[in-house]
């Protein structure tokens, strides 16, 4: 995940700060086996080898990259607030959607860094969170997709 980070504050969830923390440490160990692979190199003189040392150089720096990203996303977090209001859909919302079928969707809306739509989180940079972020209980929510029109109906903001 190679993302711009501003100065803005990042809300997240606690399994949003949990995965990230895990991802962290996940490359920690990934730059290990790297750094270990390379003294191994480091042995060898052959041409096959030098070669196979600066793909491990790049991978190195390439995993170093995506350690340093995380961290400054990880400083830049807060928790989402704990107490927010159930009357309007905001960051951290959990909402209940009804399609035309009459079909249940249930989503929570977050920041896009933490977003994951198949394990139901959206986030607020997506048309449906777009569309979403200031919406009541009862509000008709619309949006496209593609050249697919979408209406669902919030049904409730827990």
């Amino acid at each position: 995940m190679n993302t711009t980070i501003t100065e803005k504050t990042i809300l997240l969830s606690k399994k949003g700060i949990k995965e990230l923390k895990k991802a962290i440490i996940q490359l920690e160990h990934d730059r290990q086996k790297t750094l270990q692979s390379l003294r191994e190199l480091d042995k060898t003189l052959g041409h096959d080898e030098r070669l196979a040392r600066i793909e491990k150089l790049a991978l190195l720096e390439s995993i170093e990259a995506e350690i340093n990203d995380k961290r400054l996303v990880l400083n830049s977090a807060k928790l989402l607030p704990a107490k927010r209001t159930r009357l309007q859909v905001v960051i951290g919302s959990v909402v209940d959607l009804i399609d035309k079928h009459g079909h249940l969707f249930r989503y929570t809306i977050v920041d896009s860094i933490e977003a994951n739509p198949s394990d139901g989180r959206i986030s607020t940079a997506s048309p449906l969170g777009q569309s979403l972020i200031g919406r009541t209980v009862r509000d008709i929510v619309e949006w496209r997709s593609g050249k697919r029109f979408n209406q669902f109906q919030l049904v409730r903001i827990v």
